[in-house]
């Protein structure tokens, strides 16, 4: 009994030593990981667009890829330090230009009318969108046929355009976007899964708009989900934004942590993972 109990330690410290030797090199592994950022132009006919790559230069061959769209502001840190906490879940980020290299709105009042430009025309939206998807697909270390989009406020009614589109993407999540489409039967054109994300307070997109966002995708056959997180109001993902609820846009900590969960979990199910 005695000699069985050695041979059981042995081989238990010779399992535990193995155990705590594949984590050390686990370990080191991540430690070397290094996140690549990368400003990069591209066109949309003679437009030239500004985006920002992000990725884990360990991670070897190609790997799903996601879209990232900018709020009303136009494509700035905010969107990059989004774009760099994507790579280090193992996927490409690229934070996709809507208006063009070097229009990045300084206040409200132009963010306003540079987002209206391209709600008033939703085939330049789509384009836009499309044309960003298009040069995404060709980098080397992307899988094209694994690319999700996902957007913030006027970057989350883009990326539902862009599903709407029928674009070839197989995931569309929408943070506190807007819901409206001139055309709801485009949702027919859907290929892949939806996660619209919403502040149950947010006096931008009413009550009725989610609704309405609900009977679109319903109509369509989509497979899709609605997240509505209680005491969260527009923009509540943001830091930016800042903290009092009473201006209908503020930042919420809980709900922003719960909301980058759910975004986690949908990728790992729409990427096979």
């Amino acid at each position: 009994m005695k000699s069985i109990l050695k041979l059981f330690d042995k081989k238990h410290f010779a399992f535990k030593t193995m155990t705590l030797a594949a984590a050390v090199v686990l370990s080191a592994s991540n430690l070397n990981a290094k996140i690549v950022t990368e400003s990069v132009e591209y066109k949309d006919g003679s437009t030239v667009l500004e985006g920002f790559i992000a990725y884990d230069d360990e991670l070897k061959g190609k790997r799903p890829g996601v879209i990232i769209v900018h709020q009303w502001m136009g494509l700035k840190d905010y969107e990059k330090m989004r774009a760099e906490q994507i790579a280090k879940l193992g996927y490409v980020a690229f934070a996709i230009d809507i208006y063009g290299k070097g229009v990045r709105p300084g206040n409200a009042e132009e963010a306003g009318k540079q987002a209206t430009v391209y709600r008033s025309d939703r085939k330049l939206m789509r384009g836009r969108a499309k044309a960003g998807l298009d040069f995404f697909k060709k980098m080397k270390n992307v899988d094209s046929s694994q690319i999700a989009a996902m957007g913030y406020c006027f970057g989350g009614g883009v990326v539902l355009e862009l599903a709407r589109s029928g674009a070839d993407i197989i995931g569309t999540v929408s943070f506190h976007g807007n819901y409206d489409t001139p055309n709801p039967d485009d949702a027919k054109r859907i290929k892949g899964r939806v996660l619209a994300i919403h502040g149950a307070d947010d006096p931008y997109i009413t009550p009725q708009s989610v609704v309405s966002l609900q009977n679109e995708l319903r109509k369509a056959q989509v497979d899709y989900q609605i997240v509505i997180y209680g005491g969260a109001v527009h923009a509540f993902t943001d830091p930016s934004a800042g903290n009092d609820p009473s201006k209908g846009a503020a930042y919420n900590k809980k709900a922003d942590e719960r909301s980058w969960e759910d975004m986690r979990r949908f990728f790992k199910e729409i990427f096979k993972e």
